[in-house]
């Protein structure tokens, strides 16, 4: 065994594994050794082969080497830190930690929780005790997690984005690693009334631009207020800050709980977003799929019941919580049903796939799943690395995210079948994020249902014909199941009617899962809905039924047609990355517009490292005959390109239209540059962010000196001629046209709707109360005077409150119960006289959105007067002039006035009714949160026997 200390030794030894390594992968090719050679480019080792490199180094080092390194590193020089690092005292991988779960058939299922807030309430109050999950952590040791310190860990991360000013309502990105960070912050953003946007982690320094573009546009997107990182990115992190205008702040998950005491849960509502899931797609074009609380729930109990599911199961997952497979399907699943979760990295996959085998077995695990690739890499193990395992426990392996490969699945099959899996726990399943995750589930213990079709028919028509016995060209496509309870699909042709069983077309879908669309996207969100009602949504894909079982052929956008022929560009893709010379994985193929034509070209876009002409010349011919057997026609060009040149999202997943972009603008293959060429361009773009946004500031605090200044040249002399002309209407209409000149000179002109509602005789107004700048806006917009009732506590300020008193306002005393009563009397005596009264029936404001409880005194006495309320919102003011700031903002306003609602009778009930009432359609104007929401805990699931 060799001696990891001697730094020399270890590196010629190492290079030597790795120079093996390459040479039994690449024969013909010659390599030059070098500890800062490129381990994907220069020595071709992609992700598989890493697996078998980390082996081979333990092997021959004895030690165990880190898994981020493992997964980060880029050359061999990396991995001799690692090496040097390990063999100065990382501790082995423990043979069996010591932390265990299997369910115990306890009933655990939040069945009454209308949010998730109220599933981890309910849970931390039934059982807090309780192990939720248990995380694994890079050196393989476990921690367990209880409900009751995930909900403590939560509080605390709320009450410090509390503290930094993080508001209800606001957007706050999450961009960490696997980990009980990450739980917590996803939890703490939603108790402290936030809205969450995953984001996925960077983990090579070759791809922080990448990471840097996308993340800026969803950032921007977003609007988030908040990133949410750890310390090894924040810097990185800090760069987006000064590309995205909306981003306060970056902060890390331990800065966060350093906060002060937590705060209560803010109420949320099932109809509230519980996050916004970022599709895969191109850098510049980011797809925000608002998901509510309603959606999240409804999916994750249809999927439960699909998969008949109760606290005896155990949910063994690798899967990225940035991505709504791990996020919902693995965590929040587990979550809500309350049996445990085993939780690692996607890392700890990638580098040592065994580990997601040792841990159902080791838990006893029964649900577990990934996408197609995942099966692809474990079937790479060899008998000695999976010796021992007993995957018998597992009943469910379901197989979705991306296209599923029948012929991965029956490989896995029947190679796992001798480590105790049983080939009836295979499952391929469909799903999409605007679906919130799961659509189409087989029937557990049911296995693999696979339709051979013949491969003209469905080319040249669109029809799924099953192929003759003799057909060896037949098409194998799995079947993914049926849809889960209260969902529908239906198979649709371009115009939009429903097609025969058998027949191709695009799949559409309906149920309480589906999102109500993309985040401030109207445009978008429009295109989702199809139907005559807009019920029914687009998933862009295709398919076929048959027997009731949906069928996926592929994407809408990424099918090609050429000659008449439809071709489908994943199979071509799957045949040529089986070429010897191309990557696999690593082939794109698309359809490009011919601009002389106007005909679609069928482009196949490869990845090798063959780098003599000869050798690129005999691999374009081999591709150019594959395609003619696969696809029925030759390729109009074929590029052969680098290793990292083909486009993949955060999942994986290939980009076929961002690939399609690179090719038309004539830069299909991009230069690779190294972290510290992307650190000096990020720190440029960040510089350039820097300077806009100081531009932007300093226009911000000119147009707040251009509001102050306009006020300090309005407002002394209309309130001389005020106090001068009291007891008059005359101040009610020097006000009304100086409120209007203000606002209108300010650029803060505010839209008006509903005056039509406003009735000519006695009534009273409701409004909401949400910033300094409300009565200014209401003097402007009402057409007559009006009487507002302000707090006793502003007739004693000498200058408002004689402004006021000019003007007609009344007071009412809010801590004399007696003198109170007398105020309110004086209140009902005006009404009946004929005064029409405006009422703020919060009676404050604060700086966070939200309506705040009502005061009784307003409704009591139209209730007790006959007369009718009329509900008013304010939307927009808050925005403008904040309480605690004296800054103004330049932003829309609108100010809107609803029918009149009158009370039944005077008694209290009807005054409650009709306060409820006006609530009800002011929450429905104003658009923000009711924060006198009162969340009702659901009661304890009933005992079973």
């Amino acid at each position: 065994m060799a001696d990891p200390h001697n730094a020399a030794s270890a590196a010629a030894l190492l290079l030597q594994i790795v120079g093996a390594l390459a040479r039994e992968l690449h024969p013909r090719r010659s390599l030059t050794l070098t500890l800062d050679g490129d381990l994907e480019r220069d020595f071709g080792l992609d992700s598989l082969s890493r697996v078998e490199l980390a082996l081979r180094i333990e092997r021959a080092f004895g030690v165990r080497l880190p898994e981020p390194a493992l997964v980060e590193a880029a050359t061999p020089h990396d991995l001799l830190q690692a090496l040097l690092s390990a063999a100065g005292g990382e501790a082995p991988l423990p043979a069996a930690p010591a932390t265990v779960v299997r369910g115990d058939g306890a009933v655990a299922e939040a069945a009454a929780a209308r949010t998730l807030i109220e599933v981890l309430e309910w849970h931390a109050a039934h059982h807090g005790e309780r192990t939720h999950a248990v995380v694994e952590d890079d050196s393989g040791g476990e921690t367990p997690l209880s409900f009751a310190e995930l909900r403590a860990a939560a509080l605390r991360v709320a009450a410090g984005l509390t503290e930094r000013g993080v508001e209800p309502g606001d957007a706050v990105a999450i961009m960490l690693p696997t980990g009980i960070d990450y739980l917590a912050s996803f939890f703490g953003v939603l108790y402290a009334g936030a809205v969450p946007v995953p984001l996925y982690p960077p983990t090579r320094a070759a791809q922080l631009e990448e990471h840097s573009r996308r993340h800026t546009g969803i950032l921007a997107s977003a609007g988030a207020v908040m990133l949410i990182t750890f310390e090894r990115v924040q810097p990185v992190a800090a760069l987006l800050k000064a590309s995205v205008a909306t981003l306060r702040g970056v902060v890390t998950a331990g800065a966060l709980r350093a906060a002060g005491p937590a705060a209560a849960p803010f109420p949320s509502r099932n109809g509230d977003l519980a996050f916004i899931q970022y599709t895969s797609g191109s850098t510049g074009d980011p797809k925000g799929v608002m998901l509510a609380h309603a959606n999240l729930l409804a999916n994750i109990r249809a999927m439960g019941q699909a998969l008949r599911v109760d606290a005896n199961d155990v949910f063994v997952s690798w899967l990225p919580l940035y991505h709504d497979m791990g996020l919902i399907g693995a965590w929040l699943g587990s979550l809500y049903y309350g049996f445990p979760l085993v939780l690692m990295s996607p890392l700890a996959f990638l580098a040592r796939p065994r580990r997601w085998f040792a841990a159902i077995d080791r838990h006893g695990g029964t649900l577990s799943g990934a996408p197609n690739f995942a099966y692809e890499l474990s079937l790479r193990l060899d008998d000695a690395t999976l010796a021992g395992l007993d995957l018998s426990s597992w009943r469910f392996a379901f197989n979705g995210a991306e296209a599923v490969s029948a012929e991965t699945m029956l490989r896995f099959g029947e190679r796992f079948a001798r480590y105790g899996l049983r080939r009836e726990a295979l499952a391929p399943v469909y799903g999409l994020a605007e679906c919130s995750v799961g659509l189409t589930f087989p029937p557990p213990g049911r296995g693999l249902l696979i339709d051979r079709i013949d491969r003209s028919a469905l080319a040249e028509g669109g029809r799924a014909l099953p192929a003759a016995e003799a057909d060896g060209h037949a098409l194998r496509i799995v079947s993914c199941g049926r849809p889960l309870p209260e969902h529908e699909v239906r198979i649709v042709d371009a115009a939009g009617r429903e097609v025969a069983e058998r027949q191709q077309g695009r799949i559409e879908f309906k149920g309480p899962s589906a999102t109500r669309g993309y985040y401030r996207d109207p445009t978008r969100s429009a295109q989702l809905l199809r139907g005559e009602r807009g019920e029914w949504l687009d998933s862009g894909d295709l398919g076929y039924v048959a027997g009731g079982e949906l069928y996926i052929t592929g994407r809408a956008k990424d099918i090609i047609i050429r000659g008449g022929r439809n071709i489908y560009p994943q199979e071509l893709e799957r045949a040529v990355g089986e070429l010897a010379g191309v990557r696999r994985g690593c082939v794109v193929a698309f359809g490009s517009t011919d601009p002389a034509t106007g005909s679609e070209r069928l482009i196949v876009l490869a990845e090798t490292r063959a780098k003599e002409p000869a050798e690129r010349e005999a691999l374009r011919r081999s591709i150019h005959a594959l395609a003619i057997d696969v696809a029925g026609i030759p390729p109009d060009d074929v590029v052969l390109a680098p290793p990292h040149t083909v486009l993949k999202t955060s999942s994986g997943k290939l980009r076929r239209a961002a690939s399609r972009a690179l090719y038309e603008a004539g830069t299909p293959v991009a230069p690779r540059r190294s972290a510290q060429w992307q650190l000096a361009r990020l720190g440029a773009r960040a510089l350039l962010g820097r300077l806009r946004r100081a531009l932007a500031a300093g226009a911000g605090l000119a147009y707040s000196a251009w509001v102050w200044a306009l006020l300090v040249l309005l407002a002394p002399p209309v309130w001389a001629a005020s106090v001068l002309l009291a007891r008059s209407r005359l101040p009610w209409t020097l006000s009304r046209l100086a409120a209007r000149g203000f606002l209108r000179m300010a650029g803060l002109a505010p839209e008006v709707n509903g005056l039509e509602h406003l009735p000519p005789g006695p009534c009273v107004v409701a409004v909401n109360h949400a910033s300094y700048l409300d009565g200014v806006v209401l003097v402007a917009t009402l057409p007559r005077p009006m009487a507002f009732v302000a707090k006793a506590e502003l007739l004693r300020q000498p200058v408002l409150g004689r402004y006021l008193g000019a003007i007609g306002a009344r007071f009412v005393e809010r801590f004399d119960a007696r003198r109170g009563v007398e105020d309110t009397g004086e209140l009902l005596a005006a009404v009946r006289g004929g005064d029409p009264l405006l009422f703020f029936p919060e009676g404050t404001f604060r700086r966070m959105p939200g309506l705040l409880p009502f005061r009784m005194g307003t409704f009591k006495v139209a209730a007790d007067a006959g007369v009718a309320v009329v509900p008013a919102a304010l939307r927009g003011t808050r925005s403008v002039l904040r309480d605690g700031s004296w800054l103004p903002r330049r932003a829309p306003i609108a100010v809107t006035f609803a029918a009149p609602v009158q009370a039944a009778d005077a008694s209290w009930q009807g005054v409650l009714e009709l306060r409820d009432a006006v609530r009800a359609r002011m929450l429905e104007l104003c658009g923000e949160p009711d924060l006198a929401l009162e969340r009702v805990s659901p009661p304890p699931p009933a005992q079973r026997s």
